[in-house]
């Protein structure tokens, strides 16, 4: 029976694997984080690794499976994955600041998932500044030191070697992804989508989900409810066409999906000048990870596969985009999948 069974998984296998060949269904795989810039251990390709003498880990840099960091600077706690950096204390300024009146969401804190992505995007430490570094006896609660500044695998001392960068003296300049403390000149994270109008009781028991209820603002499409849950994202149309995401609007949400990140909107309170507020009920907020996924091997890590010529047959833009290749954001397809335009 063991062996009848083996035999018909591998026959299926085969089958199934043939199949996805002559559909092309492998030309939208979303590739492996070894192959890009976030791998950043000896193996890695892209300019800011490691000394090859370190590591060949490849998560720890942001991930530990004990110990990680949950709070921010204030003490509060923030839905961070095993994150293995402390998270960013530094003060930022935000788009909403910018008083523009096309903004008509209301702005919380910088938190979530942002503020894990911040803590190497915002220059404020070095990359192996972690706080459970690889091996036995390597954990410390500062994250590499209270400055956070210094590399703790560089015998020499140095700050930037082999090409790798560190802290602000890297923001504003060539290095796009150093983004700095000042975000009001990208796109806003910690805000509403669509300007707010759904949100779920913050104790999940009594009442009905308002996930059904239009955007404040008609200029956005609409929002997927995961049933029964207080969990939204926005589909992704583009890739379920293509088969490698889900079918549109299924209520299950794949990895090419937009993601929307809940958040308790009753621990924060704010009102913007068009007059925006919070539910005080748990509402889906627009961060980082709602476009990027820092694992995908696509164009700056978008949630969405590159296109590609007849002068490239790889999609490579997870390290050094192609001349030829027609980029995963080709007709502004990432902007277009949540602004109604």
């Amino acid at each position: 029976m063991m062996k009848h069974f083996v035999k018909t998984s591998v026959a299926t296998a085969v089958v199934l694997g043939a199949t996805l060949v002559a559909t092309g269904a492998f030309a939208s795989i979303a590739g492996s984080i070894v192959n890009t810039r976030h791998n950043m251990g000896s193996t890695g390709q892209g300019p800011n690794t490691a000394d090859a003498a370190n590591t060949a880990e490849i998560c720890i840099f942001c991930h530990t499976p004990h110990g990680g960091s949950t709070t921010d600077a204030n003490g509060n706690k923030v839905a961070v994955p095993l994150w293995n950096k402390q998270l960013s204390t530094a003060v930022f300024s935000t788009y909403d600041q910018l008083g523009t009146s096309t903004l008509d969401a209301a702005v919380g804190t910088v938190g979530s998932v942002s503020l894990a992505c911040l803590t190497c995007h915002d220059g404020t430490q070095a990359i192996d500044n972690i706080i459970n570094a690889p091996g036995s006896s390597g954990y410390d609660s500062t994250g590499g030191g209270v400055d956070g500044l210094t590399w703790t695998w560089n015998t020499d001392g140095s700050l930037n070697t082999q090409g790798r960068f560190v802290n602000s003296v890297d923001v504003g300049g060539a290095n796009i992804w150093a983004i700095g403390t000042d975000l009001t000149n990208d796109h806003p994270v910690s805000m509403q989508y669509g300007g707010g109008g759904y949100s779920s009781p913050s104790n999940l028991n009594g009442g009905a989900f308002n996930s059904i209820a239009p955007t404040r603002d008609m200029d956005f499409l609409p929002a997927v409810n995961i049933a029964g849950t207080a969990r939204w994202y926005v589909e992704n149309t583009v890739m379920a066409e293509t088969g490698a995401g889900g079918e549109a609007q299924n209520g299950v949400l794949d990895k090419w999906d937009f993601k929307l990140y809940t958040r308790d909107t009753s621990l924060e309170t704010y009102t913007s000048e068009n007059g925006a507020t919070f539910t005080g009920e748990l509402e889906p907020f627009v961060e980082c990870g709602s476009c990027h996924d820092p694992h995908f091997q696509t164009t700056t890590f978008l949630r969405m596969e590159g296109v590609t010529d007849v002068n490239t047959d790889l999609q490579t833009g997870g390290i050094s985009p192609d001349a030829g290749n027609l980029q995963s954001n080709r007709g502004s397809r990432v902007c277009l999948a949540c602004h109604a335009k």
